[in-house]
């Protein structure tokens, strides 16, 4: 019995350990702003909740476990571009590209 309770703890563990981090959550962006990615339809949306552009949608990116692709919006100046966010523990490394050959990477912090 004890092999058995060792052994499911061990599973429950590595199961955990394997599982990707969610994209929902509260971020502190490269510029020092909060934003919040939540649910929103099918997607994930991208609202800044600090700072000058408070309230403004950035961004809208699909996808699941640690990969979401989609679009962002630099809200400084109003440029849209094709996005992808990567998770990894409390990171989210935010990626916008022009054509995707001039590309710009930001690391956001879960907080």
């Amino acid at each position: 019995m004890k092999r058995f309770v060792l052994f499911a703890g061990l599973m429950l563990g590595a199961s955990g350990a394997m599982a990707a981090e969610p994209i929902e959550g509260n971020w502190k962006t490269a510029s020092g702003e909060t934003a919040q990615i939540a649910k929103c339809g099918g997607a994930f949306c991208v609202t800044l909740k600090t700072g000058k552009h408070a309230g403004k949608q950035i961004g809208k990116m699909d996808g699941k476990g640690d990969a979401y692709s989609g679009q962002i919006t630099d809200p400084a100046n109003d440029k849209t571009y094709s996005g992808s966010g990567a998770v990894t523990g409390n990171s989210l490394k935010m990626k916008g590209c022009v054509m995707k050959v001039l590309c710009k990477t930001q690391t956001w912090t879960r907080i």
